[in-house]
């Protein structure tokens, strides 16, 4: 089950919420950049904070939507569980023998 529109919302909102300092720079955009790509400064503002999103879980070595299950799973063990089916349902769409997958991924079998 990958994660929800709903649970990367909640987790766009945690993450700004434990980055003051992005949440100033975000609100503080120079509205012609907006302009300037012919986006409004909400869609623009949007723009950059999925961007943060995606630098972060990079920077820790996850995929956007495994950050998204870190900052919005109850417990370590529902992020894993979590992040297991994902991984899961990936393989079976890339017709990946699970193994290989996991041996590609780095994830325990």
């Amino acid at each position: 089950m990958a994660a929800t529109e709903q649970q990367h919302e909640q987790a766009l909102k945690k993450f700004l919420d434990e980055r003051p300092e992005l949440r100033h720079e975000l609100d503080n955009l120079n509205p012609l950049l907006a302009q300037a790509k012919g986006e409004t400064a909400a869609q623009y503002r949007d723009e950059r904070l999925h961007e943060a999103f995606e630098d972060e879980a990079e920077r820790r070595g996850l995929f956007a939507w495994e950050l998204t299950l870190l900052l919005t799973a109850a417990t370590p063990q529902d992020y894993e569980a979590q992040r297991r089916e994902v991984h899961i349902e990936v393989a079976e769409m890339a017709g990946m023998d699970w193994l290989d997958y996991c041996e590609l991924y780095g994830i325990k079998p």
